[in-house]
């Protein structure tokens, strides 16, 4: 059965976290002349398609690219440097087929809020993985540069990470290392948080792509089911009354009866659709008022009844799934 083509979201400015591993799981980097090329395709990249590097790490099966697209052209940087990369590897190992397993994945981050979270993951890597108890004891990653602990690379951007701690770079260098090192042994992992299998940011960060981009609904490309406004009132009806037990007349036609299980789905037609107020409570035979009253009715439940906000959460999921 072949492989759902990944989405690709691109725009001028996107920050991705780009990651492959190899085919089988095996190994991509055999020896240090092996990771020295595929630097050099990093620092081709800069160059060629106006790609900026954050940070990256290179494991034995598989990478990570902190990068920023200033060009709308993830997917060909990408393409340049996996292809021209394996074409390396096989001549060099006398191999053929394929070096890398399926189709890479990248991730658009939120800079401002997320990416020193993303720089600390990908740098922390080699200590999870048990190579190393300290992440600056690694050589394939740039978090030796980011220390002053190994020679610059021209290419890499250091620059917007140890900016948000201090305008000194001795200075800047200490926090950030500082920060990373707060981070061993921490269970922490910022892409549990991945909005649609895609996006790590906040709410008003994902309905700033919603709008950024323009996505048609496709069954093979599950992230456009995320991205495109695919969730009715009636979806969210049905659900409630599942959840709940109710009949859906008793949600759509009024009174006091089964009152939350109206207001969850007004709460839920809020966060879960584009309609106004005004629209949902003309579905429902309401004025715009009582939409936005019951909304924060139901905030103000959820914060202090634990079962209600499972079930919400559990709507939501079902829904219109953030997690992958």
């Amino acid at each position: 059965m072949p492989m759902a083509r990944p989405l690709r979201i691109e725009y001028a400015g996107a920050v991705y976290h780009a990651t492959a591993r190899g085919n089988e799981r095996r190994a991509i980097f055999r020896d240090a002349k092996d990771c020295e090329k595929f630097l050099a395709g990093l620092g081709d990249i800069c160059q060629r398609f106006d790609v900026v590097i954050h940070g990256y790490v290179l494991m034995r099966n598989h990478y990570h690219l902190l990068m920023e697209t200033p060009r709308p052209n993830l997917a060909r940087a990408m393409h340049y440097l996996n292809a021209t990369y394996t074409g390396y590897f096989n001549r060099r190992h006398r191999r053929i087929g394929h070096l890398l397993q399926g189709r890479y994945k990248a991730f658009l981050i939120e800079k401002d809020r997320y990416l020193l979270a993303v720089s600390r993951y990908i740098h922390l890597n080699p200590v999870r993985a048990g190579i190393t108890d300290k992440p600056e004891g690694y050589q394939w990653s740039s978090y030796p540069e980011y220390i002053g602990r190994s020679k610059k690379r021209g290419w890499l951007a250091c620059e917007w990470i140890l900016g948000q701690y201090a305008k000194q770079r001795t200075e800047a260098r200490r926090l950030y290392r500082t920060f990373v090192e707060e981070g061993i042994g921490a269970s922490g992992n910022p892409f549990q948080r991945l909005a649609g299998g895609l996006i790590l940011g906040s709410e008003s960060f994902v309905e700033e792509i919603k709008e950024k981009v323009s996505v048609e609904r496709h069954h093979d490309i599950p992230e456009t089911k995320f991205l495109t406004d695919s969730v009715s009132c009636e979806d969210i009806i049905a659900a409630v009354a599942e959840r709940f037990g109710v009949n859906e007349r008793e949600i759509t036609g009024g009174g006091t009866r089964n009152n939350r299980a109206r207001r969850i789905c007004f709460y839920l037609a809020r966060r879960l659709t584009q309609m106004s107020n005004g629209e949902i409570g003309e579905r429902f035979g309401v004025g715009y008022s009582a939409v936005s009253k019951a909304y924060l009715s139901i905030r103000r439940d959820l914060q202090g009844d634990r079962k209600l906000r499972t079930a919400v959460k559990d709507l939501e999921q079902a829904l219109a799934p953030r997690i992958s």
